[in-house]
């Protein structure tokens, strides 16, 4: 996979993970710049599963891309080449003989597959775990750009994620008219939000939304001071509150809140609201709701924001290629979109710094983080 960039004939675009608003435009925008150099474009079927499982796939697990195939694709949630969170060749699940599920490393296999196509590069387009792979996949010589996607915006080396800006507006939407429900039954609203372990989603959609308390992962919290605060506005007549928790925080001296773990896939976060929900009921004495948003923040329509960043990511993947850019991942240093090498992007997670300009506005507002 060393040829030189003016040899590319033919790519492909592989989506993995969780969905996110955005993808399809990065597709559009990738593949047009792609078939405007006479590249061939493939989309692989879910991941990497149309190359690793190609026969679970009716129409191939290899999809050409063409100009009618990504036509009018820029404003669709999801992805016209599906996704998964359960294929990661680094650790793919098999299962044995003996019926057990074991991890086996199929980067190798992966790598072949490739070759057996004609496939000069890959443009990976996901998160946390995706970068992880394509670093893995670049390391043993796959021609790779990376391009971060994901609503936590959590990952290292841009300065935003496409995909966020979309669920900060949508969540911000939904605190709005929880107020009105809330301060017309004098309740306490737990809201619970995406983001895993890093505390974005929550944060900024809370100030926005003008909530009184914000629960994120990187600040463990006390639900004492959390009653506290909802005491304290009952007492200057302000009976409701609405308390925005990430699905990552964790109460102070213990640990986050798992839904389920499986082999094959990262383990999946959520239940902390309720358990909030029910604690603060009892300790306040005021009747307490949950609002779950979950999934809602990652589909539909993908803001203008997001849009454009997802279409100049896609755009710059495929200059990134053109210029012989190998093992890096396009991100958004603003006004510019920079490349960074991979390596480097998924060394550690962006998680919220607490001294942040954001932060400090939220103290400055008067929001309580239970610490």
């Amino acid at each position: 996979m060393s040829q030189p960039a003016n040899k590319i004939k033919r790519i492909a675009i592989a989506t993995g993970g969780g969905d996110a608003p955005g993808l399809n435009a990065v597709i559009r925008a990738a593949t047009l710049a792609a078939l405007n150099r006479g590249w061939e474009v493939y989309g692989i079927r879910d991941g990497f599963n149309g190359l690793l499982m190609p026969e679970q796939f009716v129409e191939g697990g290899l999809v050409p891309l063409t100009r009618d195939t990504v036509r009018g694709i820029t404003h669709l949630g999801g992805t016209i080449i599906g996704t998964t969170n359960r294929g990661n060749p680094l650790r793919y699940p098999v299962k044995g003989l003996d019926g057990v599920v074991q991890e086996v490393d199929r980067t190798d296999e992966l790598i072949r597959a490739f070759l057996l196509h004609g496939i000069d590069a890959l443009i990976s387009v996901g998160g946390d775990g995706s970068m992880e792979i394509a670093n893995a996949l670049a390391q043993k010589g796959l021609w790779v750009v990376g391009v971060p996607k994901t609503i936590d915006n959590d990952l290292d080396g841009t300065v935003i994620t496409f995909g966020f800006d979309t669920a900060r507006c949508f969540s911000t939407e939904c605190l709005d008219r929880l107020h009105s429900t809330a301060a017309s039954h004098r309740r306490v609203i737990v809201v619970e939000v995406m983001g895993r372990y890093a505390g974005w989603i929550a944060l900024e959609s809370g100030i926005a939304g003008s909530v009184d308390v914000i629960l994120i992962p990187e600040i463990p919290y006390d639900l004492n001071k959390v009653a506290q605060k909802i005491k304290e506005r009952d007492e200057m007549g302000r009976n409701f509150s609405v308390v925005l928790v990430a699905e990552g925080a964790k109460p102070l001296g213990g640990d986050v809140t798992v839904s389920s773990r499986e082999v094959g896939r990262a383990e999946r976060l959520g239940g902390v609201g309720e358990k909030v929900c029910a604690e603060l009921q009892e300790m306040t004495g005021k009747e307490t709701r949950l609002v779950v948003l979950g999934h809602l923040l990652r589909g539909g329509s993908p803001t203008s924001f997001d849009r454009l960043i997802a279409l100049r990511f896609g755009a710059a993947a495929v200059r990134a290629l053109s210029e012989g850019r190998r093992g890096v991942m396009v991100a958004l240093n603003p006004p510019t979109v920079n490349y960074v090498p991979l390596e480097d992007a998924t060394r550690r997670m962006k998680s919220v710094p607490l001294d942040c300009d954001v932060m400090l506005t939220a103290r400055d507002l008067g929001i309580c983080f239970g610490d």
